[in-house]
């Protein structure tokens, strides 16, 4: 009993799944057009937490070397947990609303109807 080691390799689904099924144009373009937009997004998601990053760990440096409570109370780690928070943040949100947004812009509505 247990799973064969044919069934365990990874792609082993994935080929099958693409030898019986041949796309057409209009899928191909459509899968193309998901990459790009996953891309995309990523892009902007890396350039919009580079940028948190940095306007957030300013401003977090700073405080802990002149606010008496911020040197009491944030250590190395709350320091790293504020400036990484900030920074996932910015590319989850950033790079979701550009890849809905190249969505929305690919989206071919049928205009018959």
């Amino acid at each position: 009993m247990g799973i064969s080691s044919e069934m365990r390799r990874e792609d082993s689904w994935a080929k099958r799944r693409e030898s019986l099924l041949i796309a057409s144009a209009y899928e191909e373009d459509r899968i193309r057009k998901s990459r790009e937009c996953t891309q995309e997004g990523v892009r902007a998601g890396t350039k919009a937490a580079a940028v948190a990053c940095v306007a957030s760990a300013i401003p977090t440096l700073v405080a802990v070397r002149t606010i008496p409570w911020a040197k009491a109370n944030l250590n190395y780690t709350a320091q790293a947990l504020i400036i990484s928070a900030a920074s996932i943040a910015a590319y989850f949100i950033t790079a979701d609303k550009t890849i809905l947004e190249c969505a929305r812009r690919n989206t071919h509505y049928d205009k018959s109807a």
